[in-house]
Order: structure tokens, then sequence, then C-alpha cells
């Protein structure tokens, strides 16, 4: 048995089985999967299956990252076990209700666009290759000027740079009726009639040669050369107004009636309301998107590099494939590629400090290939797996990304094209930007690089306890060390102990001050850490007594060491309000348990549906005396009862 079947196999089991699995596909990086149970889902199964760099859930979606090419080969060896693969499209129409309207909008815009990249892609290589034949310094080494270029050729690449743009509301309009369910031939027809040469064209208008048509002596006329959202939206209600056709027309008419009502309705509201309205809007939103990239001293690139992979992670960054194609077809060229760029490469930048530094095999094996991943453009292997899960290389890339995009902005970079960045990237920028394209991109990745090695990144964050005996002679509990006597000879005052405690929840752990209720980010009821939870269950995480339990909510519970230190976890903020609803109590006040039992399972959906947030502060409570110190591990990803979070130094009289 191959490796990739033995993985497939095991990406099967741990998601509960043939049977839990309602559709699979993938992408370029992920396996997308809607499961019938996530409760049979065993995520720490998943996490430590070889060749898996990350997994979670998002959009309503299991998605498990094993980068490029290896995905496939798995996506293959599911396959062949039986299970039938199902189209990206299927997969997304089976989650699109999941997320709030704003996601759900934005996954929505980005099924229209994402079909039309690769030509857009293949649009801006054709422009740089060509300004690159065109260069002064490059037809000087064949000893040619621009003169002894053929008209003949410069025709050819014209008709390979301007296509895509001169006819892109045909592709618009036909993408926006196969994802809202109309029939896709007549979205290209509508979307062609958008741009036919009858009506003045939008450029010469643009530029004064021409002028527009007056329909009833005052609604202006155009070719709408190169325009989004008008396409757009002939597409979304031409979709739909079909849709309603097709169920009230009679069979026998159909196949005539249909298209006819369908496309003369649609051009005429096309023409005369929806293009006016929609060119007006798209006018409007370019104006705000240039006015942004034009802020002087750099601003737009800090704000934009520091900020963009924190969008990637939301999965709304599809907004940005539309503020890229109104770049590209107003102006000729894409100055937010350059920003996102830098912000990309410090990403794998971060990355591979973690992979060179770490002494763990596994976590070497998973962020080395991330990291390269990351500088050919697919940025989720080295997030998800590596950055995100230790928090603290992510935000080193997200300041590196700041720093280049600065450079980037300040220089004002713009690529010819769209959708290639960092490595490929530099086929966009075959000119005299060059240079300065390569010294943003390794600016971010030095940063990024330098502040992960230094500050970002540690094997060990927590020194772990060993079992040791205090001066008396008494063995103490495995999990509590004699530090020795407080400072001073006189033997009788209290000596100094440290407890060193685990995490109750597997998860990723964030610091006590990004907890968004001040009782616990100022530290008003305690010390200690906070956690985004992976999991819904809460374990012990050392033997002890349960001190209290919320009986009617649930949400939070008090535990008890052998020594006196107390540990409180609170599953989410303002939880109490749901009165118990998504909480199920294992223990009860004044159990003794046993370290690893489960004392609490919460529904992390219900949580979230109720727009509260799950983030959930693990505390050593304020007003014990015994406590001499509390420290705790900011960021890094753990589980319930591995390695030590929390170290509590306490005094015990003798």
């Amino acid at each position: 048995m191959s490796d990739n079947q033995r993985i497939a196999q095991e990406v099967i089991q741990a998601i509960g089985g043939k049977d839990n699995i309602a559709s699979f596909a993938h992408c370029a990086t992920r396996l997308r999967i809607m499961v019938k149970d996530k409760e049979q889902i065993d995520q720490k199964k998943v996490e430590n299956i070889d060749k898996v760099k990350g997994a979670f859930f998002n959009s309503g979606q299991y998605q498990i990252i094993f980068g490029t090419g290896t995905v496939n080969r798995i996506f293959e060896e599911v396959e062949r076990l039986g299970i039938e693969g199902t189209s990206k499209d299927e997969v997304k129409s089976q989650g699109k209700k999941e997320g709030n309207a704003f996601q759900r909008a934005v996954r929505t815009f980005g099924d229209v666009f994402v079909p039309i990249i690769p030509v857009l892609v293949a649009t801006g290589l054709f422009m740089g290759l060509r300004g690159l034949l065109t260069q002064n310094e490059i037809l000087a080494w064949f000893g040619a000027t621009p003169e002894d270029i053929s008209p003949n050729f410069l025709l050819f690449t014209q008709i390979l740079t301007d296509t895509a743009f001169a006819f892109l509301p045909a592709l618009v309009a036909w993408s926006a009726f196969r994802v809202f369910g109309g029939s896709p031939v007549l979205g290209i027809v509508l979307g062609l009639m958008l741009v036919n040469p009858a009506l003045p064209n939008a450029y010469a208008v643009a530029d004064g040669s021409a002028q527009p048509l007056h329909m009833f002596g005052f609604i202006p006329v155009v070719g709408y050369q190169g325009s989004v959202l008008p396409a757009f939206f002939v597409g979304l209600i031409g979709a739909k107004f079909e849709k309603m056709l097709r169920r009230r027309v009679p069979e026998a008419l159909d196949l005539i009636l249909t298209p006819f009502i369908t496309l003369t309705v649609m051009i005429t509201l096309g023409l005369f309301a929806i293009g006016p309205v929609f060119h007006s809007l798209e006018e409007w939103v370019l104006h705000g998107t240039t006015a942004v990239l034009d802020l002087p001293f750099g601003i737009a690139g800090i704000i934009i590099g520091f900020f963009h992979q924190i969008i990637v992670v939301t999965g709304v960054h599809h907004i940005f494939n539309f503020l890229e194609i109104q770049l590209l077809e107003k102006t000729g060229f894409n100055p937010f590629n350059a920003i996102i760029t830098c912000a990309m490469a410090a990403q794998g930048a971060a990355c591979l400090a973690v992979g060179l530094k770490t002494k763990n095999t596994k976590l070497k094996a998973l962020a080395l290939p991330s990291s390269l991943s990351a500088f050919l453009g697919i940025t989720e292997p080295a997030i998800f797996g590596v950055n995100l899960r230790y928090m603290k290389p992510f935000v080193m890339g997200l300041i590196g990304g700041a720093v280049g995009g600065f450079i980037a902005s300040l220089f004002h970079l713009q690529g010819t094209g769209m959708a290639v960045t960092v490595i490929p990237g530099t086929l966009l920028y075959l000119n005299s930007q060059l240079p300065l394209y390569i010294v943003a991109n390794v600016t971010a990745m030095a940063v990024a690089f330098a502040l992960t090695w230094f500050f970002g990144y540690t094997d060990q964050p927590v020194v772990e306890a060993s079992s040791v005996s205090d001066s008396s002679g008494k063995s103490a509990p495995s999990d509590v060390q004699t530090l020795g006597a407080v400072p001073g000879n006189d033997t009788s005052r209290p000596k100094l102990k440290r407890l060193e405690i685990a995490s109750p929840v597997n998860g990723t752990i964030v610091a006590l001050e990004q907890v968004p209720d001040p009782a616990f980010s100022e530290k008003h009821m305690g010390e200690g850490f906070a956690i985004e939870p992976s999991e819904g269950k809460v374990y012990a995480p050392f033997d002890g007594v349960v001190a209290h339990i919320m009986d009617k909510s649930k949400h939070a519970v008090i535990l008890e060491h052998a020594t006196g230190v107390q540990l409180l976890v609170h599953v989410g903020i303002n939880t109490v309000g749901l009165k118990g609803k998504g909480f199920v109590a294992h223990v009860k006040s004044g159990d003794s348990v046993l370290e690893g039992q489960l004392l609490i399972e919460f529904d992390s959906d219900i949580i979230q549906s109720a727009g509260l947030p799950q983030i959930t502060p693990v505390l050593i409570p304020n007003g014990n005396e015994m406590i001499s110190s509390v420290r705790a591990i900011s960021s890094g990803h753990v589980k319930a009862n591995g390695k030590k979070v929390v170290e509590v130094e306490f005094t015990e009289p003798q």
C-alpha cells in the first residue's frame, strides 16, 4: 500500500467513515468535505495524519490542507476507495447557507469571478512580456529600436493583451448566469450585447473621440467595455428572471419564448437602467480604491500589507478580485498586486523561520514545504498549518507584510496583471520595476524571518516539571516542584513551590489581553491565558476536586489541586446568557476528578450563532494569598493535557 493510499484511508476513518461524507471535492491546496455529523470528526487524528498541514471548518466545509500537488493525489486515492467526488460548486452549494450575510455575499461574488481569473492571469503575463520585449534596453541587445518592431507584431500582441478586457462583460455575465442557475449561453450573448460595436465605444467616449447615444432624449447609452458591475447584475437578475420564466412558460413554448423574453427584457434593463446605475457605482468604487492606494508616504502599503492575510483567514478576500479587475481595466496596471505579494512573502518567511529553528521533525517537515508553497503564491498551508498554530509567527508575518507593502507603495510598484504573486509574480514586473519588486519582497521576508527567529517562536515555551520531594522528606505531588526557601535564613519561613499545569482545552493559545471582556483582559479575575477552542470539550488538567461548577449555565468550572491552587475555566464570553443551551456538564460540585477526565462539553455552533465569542479564559483566580506568581505562554497550538502552559509559584508553610 502506498503512502497516499494509507493517508486516504486514515482521512476517511478520522472524519467518521464513508457514511459521514455528504460530498467532497478539492481545490489547489485542500480537500473540501461536507460531513453529515461534525461530532464524528476526530480532530486530533486528522492533524496527526502524515502530510496534513492543517484542518478546520470554513464556509460550512471541513477543509484539510495538503498543499499543491499532494491534494490531487490524495483526492484520487479517496475516489479509488469508492467515494464519488463532487465538483467544488456542488460542495459550495451545500455550504452556501453557512456564515453571516456578508460572508455569503462575498463568497458568491468570488464564485463568479474565480473562474475567469485564469484568463486574466494569462492576459497579465502577455502584458508583462510585451512590456519586456518593447523596452529600449532589451531591443538594444539585438541592435534594434522601437521603430524596428513590426506593426503586425504589435497588432498581434495587442490581440493577446486587449481581448479579455474588451469582452470582459461577456465573461462576467456568463459566469454569473452559471452561478445563479441560468443558461450560461444567454449570459454570453447578453454580455456581448453590452459591448456590441454598434454602441459608442466606452474608451472612445472617455477620451472624447465619440459621443454617447441619448435614448428618449435623456438616457446616455454607451458600450460597457471593461465594466464589471453592470455585467454582474445583468447576469444575476437575468438568471433569476430566466428561471422564473421557465416555471411559467408552457414546455412546448419554452425553447422559443424563454430565451426571447429573457434577452429582450435584460438587454433593455442592461442598457437603460442596470448599466447606467451600476457603471456609476463602479466609478465611485474605483475612485475610492485609487484614493486609498494613492495615500502618501506609503500609508496604503502599510495598511493593506498588514491586514491582507488576516482577511485571507476570514475567507472573504475574493472581494479584492473585483477591485484588481477594475484597476487593470481602467489603468492597465495593478498596484494592489505588489502590496499583497509582500504580505504573502512575509508569511512564507515566518513559516521558513519556524521550519529552520524547530527541532521537531514533523513540524520541520510541515513548515519547510509550506514556506515554499507561500513563495509560489499559496499561503494557506503556511498560515493554517504553522503560523496560526503558534500565533506569533503569523503576527511577525503581518509586520513583515506591512514593511514590504510600505516599500511597494512608496515606490508606486504596479503589476501588469493579477492572481500571480511572489516568485511567479516577477513576470508582471518585467520592466524597470523588477529590481524594486525584488527589494520590497526580500525586505518583507527578511523582517518577518528575523522577528520570528528572535521573538516569534520557541520549541519550549515552559520547562516541564519533574517529580521531587520537599525538604521534609515527604513526597510532593508529581506536578509540584519545591524551589527552596524564600530568601532569608529563617528556616521557619514558608518554602516556595511550583505547580505546572497543562491546557484543559484543545485549541490555540492567545494572550489574556486579547479577550473581548475587560474583566478578563484587564486581569480583574486573575492571571492566566485564553484559548480559541478547536474542540467543544473541557478536560481536567490535573487530579483534584470540582470546587464549583455553574449548575444552570454549565459554562464555567473551578478545579482545586491538592496543594490548594485553584483553576477557573470559563467557556466563551457572556455565555451565561445561554442558560445552559449547548452545554453538558459531566461533573458536579464536590466531585473528585482525575487528570484527563471530561468535565464539560459545549456546542461551538450554538455559541457562535448567538453572536458570542467562544474564546475561553483559563485563570488562576485572584484572592488566594498563597499564590506568589503566575506565568503563562501567550501563543501556540496546544492539546489538552499536553505540554505545560501555566506555571504557578506558591508558598506553603512548613
